[in-house]
């Protein structure tokens, strides 16, 4: 009899959703697949992950000869191409939406990432996903930079759901659990059902061990390079604690009693960057009640037959965790320094990725306007697509 491994890690409490999207996971049923036979109950997305779809498949061609046709420019092409992406895998999320109240089955689409230290336009710009995408179980993704704190708090109080993105530090994370339940006392204020609005913050894991690691080869020291792979699962682990502990303030409990969610930690970037490392290493490492664990695709079947699943790999490891971090400390490696290098970088990598979707959109929109004439061509092969995803070009 097979094991079934990611059964026995949804059972613990940890979420299990993809880290991927893209049309031909959707047209193909794929995405519908993974929901149905290992448990995929969400979906994330980000501007790497869309210019990867975009470029790879011509599953988009007819909806690129439409946008031609129409004239419209790359900013508005690319918004309706990924949009149409994230309503679909909505629409495909929507039974694990349901039976689990509202908490899981969500599919998350990100603000435009050069809007990351602008305060009022990244409201502005959730606000347009909202309504463009129009499902009840989408998330925002929003940056945890300094001027995205109150634009998360913005947009939960106008009871908009929201992943908060790109968390490496501790004091950072606390400041996102301060905005989310500030925008949640915002959202009863403003009269808005606090049982519809969700919302994930998600600390990324495996960038802190490429980072630290780094560091820890240059010092060079047997002590230092001992450290190796040990302050990414650190920090995920102290990050629980503090979640732990907001989560059972009395300022929580009354927004429970209002019908709240908890704003689960969700651990994103969980794929192993070293091959030294275990391949799970970021998902057997970081099991507790009430976290999402986010992985592309060969991390979830890389689990489903080699995962070794533990009810609880976190909560015992608190003193641990402060060990490593100490540790870290003593042989030279600046935590701080490591966190501001990590969030600056996290922005402008995504930035860039941003920069290479539009150039590919751009150039996309270029050769489909030679055949946007031919109604015939634009027609065939996703008339289908269009009317299951629910949308328009």
């Amino acid at each position: 009899m097979t094991t079934d491994r990611l059964g026995e890690l949804t059972a613990t409490g940890v979420a299990v959703w993809l880290d991927d999207l893209s049309r031909v996971r959707l047209s193909s049923g794929g995405l519908d697949q993974l929901r149905r036979e290992k448990h995929v109950v969400g979906v994330t997305t980000n501007p790497t992950i869309f210019a990867k779809a975009l470029s790879d498949a011509d599953e988009y061609d007819w909806q690129l000869r439409d946008l031609a046709g129409r004239g419209v420019d790359v900013e508005e092409a690319v918004r309706m191409l990924t949009t149409y992406d994230v309503r679909w895998a909505c629409d495909v999320m929507r039974p694990s939406y349901d039976a689990s109240g509202g908490v899981d089955g969500r599919v998350s689409i990100e603000v435009d990432p050069r809007l990351a230290h602008e305060s009022q336009r990244t409201v502005a710009e959730a606000r347009a996903l909202w309504w463009l995408v129009d499902r009840p179980n989408l998330f925002i993704k929003i940056p945890a930079t300094e001027a995205g704190l109150p634009a998360i708090t913005a947009a939960l109080a106008e009871g908009i759901s929201v992943n908060v993105t790109l968390i490496f530090g501790l004091d950072r994370y606390s400041q996102v659990m301060e905005a989310f339940l500030t925008g949640l006392e915002q959202a009863k204020a403003n009269g808005h059902d606090l049982s519809k609005i969700g919302s994930v913050a998600s600390f990324f894991v495996s960038r802190v061990d490429s980072e630290v690691d780094a560091r820890l080869e240059k010092i060079g020291s047997e002590q230092a390079r001992a450290l190796r792979g040990k302050a990414a699962v650190a920090n995920a682990r102290l990050a629980y604690e503090r979640y732990a502990e907001v989560f059972s303030t009395d300022r929580w409990q009354a927004l429970a009693e209002a019908g709240a969610h908890p704003q689960r930690p969700l651990w994103a970037s969980t794929s192993t960057k070293n091959p030294d490392y275990r391949d799970v290493i970021y998902v057997e490492e970081l099991i507790a009640p009430g976290t999402v664990n986010t992985m592309p695709e060969p991390v979830i079947h890389a689990y489903a037959e080699h995962g070794e699943t533990h009810p609880d790999t976190i909560t015992g490891a608190y003193d641990d965790a402060r060990g490593v971090f100490a540790d870290l400390e003593s042989v030279g490696v600046d935590l701080a320094d490591v966190i501001a290098t990590l969030e600056r970088e996290g922005v402008e990598k995504f930035e860039a990725s941003w920069s290479e979707l539009l150039d590919g959109v751009r150039k996309s929109l270029a050769a489909a306007g030679q055949g946007a004439d031919n109604p015939s061509d634009a027609a065939s092969g996703n008339a289908d697509a269009a009317a299951r995803a629910g949308g328009n070009a």
